[in-house]
């Protein structure tokens, strides 16, 4: 019988340890899917999480996660710093959550206290640094870094090509093949993106020679992503290449790619004959590809073939125009000197006019001289941006072109009294496969000692010239 009863009483306490166990984890479980359910989610999960008596690491890390994610960083860090046991998932959370903040001493701080660090460690500060614009940082950890992945390859090349630094961009590219290692879709949609926004032809045509070599099968995704690459690098023969062999693989995607390049670059007939045959294949538009259809207009000037695609889309298509569709309309009326229609179907809208589509009137004021609708337009643009000192300077010219000077003393004299100030035009120079940002009296220029003193040079050198020319 005694043997019975510590048989019965080992049973229940297993059985009681059990549940335990069962509750906890589901505790656990529930706490991870709370947290990932937005701000009330949130408070669901560190209800749950206050009130369980053993918590695992995998229960911290998911209420840290919870709370970085959606913001809540001073709590995350908190219960981060009150946390009995770490592991590397607690460790990478925290990081990423500085970096995502954009806070990277803070996130320098923490990898420098890390006990041990991962892949995913290195990646993430490179990427922080990169967002942020620090690539000689980001190059200084990827350099220490000892074991590298195409995650942190891609990170690295794609925050070069965002910069504009084709040089560091390009080679990276190549000994990253040297190492033996390939991109897949994900990482080469994204270097490739970073290609189009910063014009960096060289690297993305270097990146669709590799993937022709290794015959690389690649996605729509990534096939679209080198047609959008060439089209705003100004390649439209090579988009077009790639557009013509997609055969099966093209999608909506693929014909509004090729669409806005076309319109991008002022090719107007060629972009009504694409959708075209767009709509003979039985592919429907969507809004995305009346916005290239009106653009391509606006640069070509096609003004009555403009107004057929902007009244057919909610008669034929169903797409109700949305304010981008408004803007195009009322650039392109107003390039083309249809002012009064320009400023009737800005008032016709379903939707409060913005101040991109007053200035883009406003310019076209500017173009055909005309100064009572300038003055109609000012009065609602100037109630959006009393402030902005480039619509007054506009009104201005205005004026001026019309030979008011009274009137361009009185708006510059609001312009003194509002305190606005037009804000700095920007250049940018390629020098050696880098671009290089200037504007007036620039300080930001990591160089900008050694190209002030080329002022003192040029002056030395007038001097120098002067004394030479009175001496001849």
């Amino acid at each position: 019988k005694g043997n019975l009863f510590l048989s019965w009483k080992w049973t229940y306490l297993c059985s009681l340890h059990l549940v335990f166990y069962v509750i906890n984890s589901f505790s656990s479980i529930n706490i991870d899917s709370y947290s990932r359910c937005g701000s009330s989610g949130l408070e669901a999960a560190m209800s749950l999480f206050l009130v369980m008596e053993n918590r695992d690491v995998v229960t911290w890390n998911s209420m840290i996660g919870g709370l970085v994610r959606f913001g809540e960083f001073k709590c995350g860090c908190k219960l981060f710093d009150e946390m009995p046991k770490r592991d590397m998932i607690s460790w990478n959370t925290m990081l990423d959550g500085y970096t995502k903040a954009g806070e990277m001493e803070k996130a320098f701080e923490l990898f420098e206290r890390m006990p041990e660090r991962n892949v995913v460690s290195w990646s993430t500060m490179v990427c922080g640094y990169s967002k942020v614009g620090d690539m000689d940082m980001a190059r200084v950890l990827f350099d220490r870094c000892p074991e590298k992945n195409v995650v942190l390859w891609t990170t690295i090349i794609a925050g070069y090509a965002e910069k504009g630094n084709a040089k560091e961009a390009t080679e990276l590219y190549g000994k990253m093949e040297e190492a033996g290692l390939r991109l897949d879709d994900g990482f080469l949609f994204s270097i490739l993106a970073a290609c189009a926004e910063s014009g960096m032809l060289e690297l993305g045509s270097r990146i669709h020679t590799s993937m022709k070599k290794w015959r690389f099968r690649c996605s729509s995704k990534v096939l679209n992503a080198f047609i959008d690459m060439y089209a705003k690098c100004g390649c439209l023969d090579a988009a077009s290449e790639v557009f013509s062999g997609m055969m099966v693989k093209r999608d909506l995607v693929s014909w509004n790619s090729m669409i806005q390049g076309f319109a991008l670059h002022g090719h107007g007939k060629k972009t009504l004959e694409l959708f075209s045959r767009m709509v003979d294949e039985g592919f429907q538009p969507d809004r995305c590809t009346f916005i290239g259809l009106l653009c391509a207009c606006t640069h070509a000037g096609l003004v009555n073939e403009g107004r057929k695609c902007f009244y057919s889309m909610e008669k034929m298509y169903g797409i109700v125009p949305e304010i981008e569709h408004y803007g195009c309309m009322v650039d392109l009326l107003g390039r083309g000197g249809h002012l009064e229609e320009a400023f009737t179907l800005l008032h016709s809208m379903p939707m409060e006019p913005n101040a991109i589509i007053l200035g883009t009137l406003l310019n076209a004021c500017r173009m055909h001289n005309d100064v009572d609708l300038a003055r109609a337009v000012c009065e609602q643009l100037f109630k959006l941006e009393p402030s902005d000192a480039g619509n007054y300077s506009l009104l201005s010219n205005i004026f001026a072109q019309a030979g008011d000077w009274m009137n361009v003393a009185k708006v510059r004299l609001q312009v003194k009294n509002t305190g606005s100030q037009k804000p700095s035009g920007a250049s940018f120079l390629e020098v050696e496969e880098e671009v290089h940002e200037f504007t007036v009296f620039d300080r930001l220029h990591p160089k900008s000692d050694d190209i002030y003193r080329i002022d003192i040079l040029v002056e030395d050198l007038e001097h120098v010239g002067s004394v030479l020319m009175t001496h001849q």
